[in-house]
């Protein structure tokens, strides 16, 4: 475990942010060790040294100490953008865990994103946050099926102990949910397993589901794409060179249909599926509530 150097860790304040209504971005480590074939945040363009290996910041809770206490404007902080806040080094370290509890003691609510049911581990926390300001946990599954799960992300805990965790969570009360993203043409873009996602998403009390059938590929991050589908999905390359070329957003050729599906099978089963519906739902009372402090 590599300790890097940083001067804060929460950024500024954004309002009326459109991604799940965060007001600020939080990430206490730098890289991921996930493995997913797909991950974004492996271009270029985030000077992201040793992508696989997980780096700590240095002084994290004071600095996020330190950063809360400095802002003037309570409001929702997002992690999980770049670097999985459950990595496995969490499990120990605790700094996920140890934000949490500074979080709750400033008044500020909490957003959530991960691929690992290690968030259940901090019910405790999200339940007192909660009392006072926005919880919200999304948990991403791109696959039904734990197999599939292990070739493109193999790292990561396998699709059934998410939609575990996504269990334990809505059951103790947490507006819980799912990233359904990337679904990866030519891999993941079957109505069977975007039906399967959402039936399990029922069957374990997931309250929304936000979707992209595609992937997004540029620079490096492709070259790394097309390797490790070479290798596991032989033949496939071919079929994204010769349907996307430089693309970089990948879009499956059969999203049209598959929105269709999708939409429907929440409608079904009374799943949230858009932005503003899901922010809404997790901030219902609490703008109200902060209104009537003042």
């Amino acid at each position: 475990m590599e300790y890097i150097p940083a001067k804060t860790i929460i950024s500024g304040y954004a309002e009326n942010n459109n991604w799940f209504g965060n007001n600020y971005n939080m990430n206490i480590y730098k890289g991921c060790n996930h493995g997913c074939i797909y991950c974004d945040s492996r271009s270029d363009c985030y000077r992201i040294d040793s992508f696989d290996e997980v780096k700590v910041k240095e002084n994290a809770l004071n600095l996020i100490y330190r950063d809360i206490k400095s802002k003037r404007k309570k409001g929702v902080i997002g992690t999980g953008a770049m670097s999985d806040p459950y990595n496995p080094f969490e499990e120990q370290l605790e700094l996920t865990r140890g934000a949490l509890e500074i979080i709750n003691q400033f008044g500020f609510g909490i957003s959530i994103a991960t691929k690992s049911d290690l968030a259940a581990r901090d019910i405790d926390i999200f339940k007192k946050i909660q009392k006072h300001s926005p919880v919200l946990v999304k948990i991403t599954v791109t696959s039904c099926d734990d197999g599939l799960a292990e070739k493109v992300e193999p790292n990561a805990p396998v699709s059934s102990r998410r939609f575990a965790a996504i269990k334990k969570l809505s059951d103790s009360g947490i507006f819980t949910g799912i990233l359904m993203m990337p679904i990866l043409p030519f891999i993941e873009d079957t109505e069977e397993n975007i039906t399967g996602i959402v039936r399990l998403a029922h069957e374990n009390g997931a309250r929304f589901i936000y979707p992209a059938f595609g992937v997004t590929l540029r620079m490096n991050q492709r070259e790394w794409f097309y390797s490790k589908i070479d290798e596991l999905f032989p033949k496939k390359k071919e079929l994204y060179i010769k349907e996307f070329g430089d693309s970089y957003g990948c879009h499956s050729p059969k999203a049209k249909q598959l929105k269709a599906v999708f939409k429907e099978e929440c409608r079904r089963y009374g799943i949230l599926y858009k932005m503003e519906h899901i922010i809404a739902a997790y901030k219902k009372g609490y703008y109200d509530r902060q209104l009537s402090l003042l």
